[in-house]
């Protein structure tokens, strides 16, 4: 297979479920073979099979982005049998609370998942993409990573990180042809948030995904699918030019909601 047509790979952390399943099936239609890494190795699976059914190419990864070792020795077996051409890096958690809500426990969970999870799969990624002198890496930030939400301390913290992470590898590996941006959404609509308002809005759960959407300038949730068209842009080669940007898509929350 020449280099002109070969297949690109792409893997996806989170890819599961919610905005990375989207994530996946889109790069899967674009004749990418996607490999959908997970914590739940099951839905992952699912997710695979989803794409082979459409026509498409992919394999499932159970793994814990926060452990270091399994990450690398992941990594390793994958770079063997892979060249890895797209890492996108959405794998993530969240947490509600101002510093006083936040416990150093919850403060280690997020950091472990957010910040170390995404420079362990950068790492585990950057030699084999040096070497072919090519790569893209996507990070999955967030409005709280360039403006103050309240009651978000502990997951601010985390996307600043994953902001500026996205900064620094851009600068540091433009002479490897390696481009790395991320992407700030607003508030989607997930099965994260429909689990959100069971639990603590399960009498008024329309009422709030009412306000919860509305508190985009937009006046609705962006969709999954939204975001991953914005993803599919940031791999292609259309977006060749673009390296060390973060892109809210977010219905106007950042620059609007005044």
């Amino acid at each position: 297979m020449t280099v002109e047509n070969k297949i690109k790979v792409a893997l996806v952390t989170g890819g599961a479920s919610g905005i990375g399943k989207s994530i996946c099936l889109r790069l899967a239609q674009k004749n990418i073979k996607v490999l959908v890494v997970d914590l739940n190795l099951e839905a992952a699976q699912a997710t695979v099979e989803e794409i082979i059914n459409a026509g498409g190419i992919a394999q499932a990864y159970a793994l814990d982005v926060s452990n270091n070792k399994d990450v690398l020795a992941l990594f390793k077996n994958i770079n063997n049998e892979h060249t890895i051409d797209i890492l996108v890096n959405n794998a993530g958690i969240a947490h509600i609370g101002n510093i006083e809500q936040t416990s150093e426990a919850d403060l280690d969970r997020l950091y472990n998942i957010n910040v170390k999870g995404v420079y362990n799969c950068i790492y585990g990624a950057i030699e084999a993409m040096k070497a072919q002198k090519s790569g893209v890496i996507i990070n999955m930030a967030s409005v709280a990573s360039s403006v103050g939400i309240a009651d978000r301390f502990a997951y601010s913290m985390t996307k600043g990180a994953v902001l500026t992470m996205t900064y620094s590898v851009a600068k540091d590996y433009l002479a490897d042809g390696i481009r790395c941006n991320c992407i700030s959404p607003g508030r989607v609509h997930t099965p994260f948030v429909d689990n959100f308002l069971e639990k603590n809005y399960a009498d008024n759960k329309a009422e709030m995904f009412e306000k919860l959407s509305k508190s985009q300038p937009i006046g609705r949730m962006g969709t999954p699918d939204e975001i991953a068209g914005l993803v599919d842009y940031l791999c292609s080669d259309d977006a060749a030019f673009i390296t060390g940007s973060n892109f809210p898509i977010d219905g106007g929350f950042v620059t609007l909601n005044n």
